[in-house]
């Protein structure tokens, strides 16, 4: 407990599986680039879609799609339970607005405007590369998928210069930079006399077969153009965007690749919206479980099933921070390279919103770990009344399943490069597939 991990694993075995990690990361900075190549992996790994099944029998794998946006891959077992590993493929973000291009001509710039997506330090996302990936749905029923600015012709938010920055240098942080002024760069060449910035723009798209006026049917995401990185002069650690929560993702999908089945059906859930509170079609509060479930059974007996059924909320948590320490309980706070961490509850304060997982349901989780050789510590993931926050953890509790938080511990969490332990990402994964397992 609470051990170095470097002692007890190989650096080439976890080294091989953080590369493969990393290479994802760099392939899925939305929801749906994540679904689109778990679909893929599943799929090469003999899932089906439920949808083509008219009987199910036990060892099966099958997978369910919703929007695009989220997923559920399943290994059916023999008794009417399961074990649940549940994470969230959406990370901070900013998102095209409906209406996003303008020009600024005082300044000779296209612009286009944004709304930040989930829990951002808006500050961070000034000058540094972003790229814009998403999709654009026509009326006609046809689509285009963008992806630009990962290689070339990338984007970027300008930050005030420190020579005129004597007022922003007065205001607190969090006032410092206004989610309004987060305008992304598009171009700076005029496009004829009038509104010659914004017609440049619009003439841009027009070459990805897009007007205008389609982007209000638009999911476009801004998200930093910045390549996973191992760090460190030991390259023990990767720095890479939307480890929060693709870290848990991964290696929950690796875990389920992985299981041979069992005597109880085996299901990861890639939920969407987690960020802004799970609300939505594609998030966790929305029927896509239990539907999955009543597809499972197909006999009526889909609360039962969840009912008895047992969860991991796979989320990351908080690293201690060696500059910032002073709002974390040193204690209770997890450490890199320390192993999966184990939260009993979530929420803030007095844990309002919180999900708290019961004794005995904690001490199995332990027992597993244990058994299974896996290196695991407790968190919590700040001081009382410092911060906090939830996870899908009370959406799967509202099933009356137990549940326990468990995921890696990172460092920089909701910034544009998010840093994690190598040693515990694949650590996670060892952990995720000794729970299937039992």
């Amino acid at each position: 407990m609470g051990e170095s991990l470097w002692e007890k694993r190989s650096f080439e075995e976890i080294d091989g599986f953080c590369r493969e990690y990393m290479e994802f990361l760099q392939r899925c900075k939305t929801e749906r680039e994540c679904v689109r190549e778990m679909k893929r992996m599943a799929e090469s790994r003999g899932f089906v879609d439920i949808r083509g099944k008219s009987a199910l029998y036990p060892g099966d794998r099958i997978y369910a799609v919703n929007r695009e946006k989220a997923l559920i891959l399943a290994v059916a077992g023999k008794k009417e339970s399961a074990r649940i590993i549940a994470s969230h493929i959406d990370s901070p973000r900013l998102d095209l607005k409906q209406k996003p291009v303008y020009e600024d001509g005082e300044c000779n710039l296209g612009m286009l405007e944004t709304h930040y997506y989930g829990g951002i330090r808006k500050y961070q996302w000034l000058n540094i590369p972003l790229a814009i990936h998403g999709v654009v749905a026509k009326k006609d029923g046809s689509r285009v998928d963008l992806c630009i600015g990962e290689e070339d012709g990338g984007f970027v938010i300008s930050d005030m210069p420190p020579h005129l920055a004597k007022k922003q240098d007065e205001l607190k942080l969090s006032e410092a930079v206004k989610g309004e002024d987060l305008d992304v760069i598009a171009g700076s060449i005029a496009e004829g006399e009038k509104d010659g910035f914004k017609n440049n723009v619009l003439k841009a798209l027009e070459r990805y077969g897009i007007s205008e006026e389609e982007l209000v049917s638009a999911d476009l995401e801004v998200v930093p153009a910045l390549k996973p990185m191992t760090l460190g002069l030991d390259r023990s650690m990767i720095g890479a965007y939307g480890q929060d929560d693709r870290a848990c993702a991964y290696t929950s999908l690796r875990a389920i690749l992985d299981y041979e089945g069992g005597e109880e059906t085996a299901i990861t859930i890639f939920a969407d919206k987690e960020e802004i509170g799970s609300d939505g079609s594609t998030g966790m509060s929305s029927a896509f479980l239990e539907n999955f479930v009543r597809d499972l059974l197909s006999d009526g007996k889909a609360y039962r099933f969840l009912e008895v059924s047992k969860a991991i909320s796979a989320d990351v948590t908080t690293a201690l921070q060696p500059d910032h320490k002073e709002v974390q309980d040193v204690k209770n706070a997890a450490k890199f390279g320390g192993g999966i961490a184990i939260e009993k509850f979530t929420g803030h304060g007095g844990k309002y919103g919180a999900s708290e997982a019961t004794a005995e349901f904690v001490a199995e989780i332990l027992r597993i770990f244990d058994e299974r050789g896996i290196c695991w510590q407790s968190d919590e993931l700040s001081k009382v009344d410092e911060g906090g926050g939830g996870t899908v953890a009370k959406f799967l509790a509202m099933h009356n399943m137990d549940v326990i938080d468990a995921g890696p511990a990172l460092l920089g969490m909701h910034s544009p490069f998010e840093i994690s332990s190598k040693a515990d990402i694949h650590e996670c994964y060892r952990a995720y597939l000794a729970f299937f397992r039992g």
